[in-house]
């Protein structure tokens, strides 16, 4: 039995709203699932089946609604110090240990041995952790920069390594450097200004702040 191309159509959209909700990413979630929606809307229509379509339609109009609020509603983030929160540090490294093990050594982390360390906090909630040493005396390693599922969409990062160059400045860094881990970790990396290079003979990248 051959299947015919608005079946195709269907089974696509099907896919798409599948795969959309297993999504950490909550971006990544809306973005899949609009284009998911926005293929069962057309299929419904093609079809002759409208409560599909006018259901998918509203679906479609949705995620652009939150999509829109995601990429353009002013966020505050700040950082806060985790001198004086040693044991929620403890605690969030416990809680994200499988996923923490996939950029750094875990029992690395577990030293506490930092020259600047803090969460980071998106409109008061603690989304991410920032770790670094000396690497000499106007460079800090990025030991760890870690951001829960729900919160990688870069904003975080932008903060960080456009936002805080004052902040690194200010402790007396003048270039960032981070080991190559993980090859989507590179990525981000680089979406975050950092260039591909060669320290030691491992590759890393660096990120100049003046």
């Amino acid at each position: 039995m051959t299947i015919n191309w608005l079946e195709w159509i269907g089974y696509l959209a099907s896919f798409l709203v599948l795969v959309s909700l297993l999504m950490t990413s909550i971006i990544r979630l809306r973005w899949i699932n609009l284009i998911g929606s926005g293929l069962f809307s057309l299929y419904g229509f093609l079809i002759g089946s409208f409560p599909v379509a006018i259901m998918n339609f509203f679906t479609v109009c949705i995620n652009i609604y939150y999509l829109r609020r995601i990429y353009f509603t002013r966020e505050d983030f700040k950082i806060l110090p985790l001198e004086d929160n040693r044991q929620y540090y403890h605690y969030f490294l416990d809680f994200y240990k499988i996923d923490i093990e996939k950029y750094t050594n875990q029992k690395f982390v577990q030293t506490d041995k930092f020259d600047v360390s803090f969460f980071t906090l998106r409109n008061m909630i603690p989304t991410g952790i920032f770790l670094g040493t000396r690497y000499n005396e106007t460079t800090l390693e990025v030991a760890l920069d870690f951001v829960i599922p729900e919160y990688r969409d870069l904003k975080i990062g932008a903060y960080i390594y456009t936002n805080m160059k004052d902040y690194f400045l200010h402790e007396g860094y003048s270039e960032l450097i981070s080991f190559s881990t993980n090859k989507e970790h590179d990525k981000y990396f680089v979406k975050m200004g950092f260039e591909e290079s060669i320290e030691e003979g491992k590759t890393c990248f660096k990120k100049t702040l003046l």
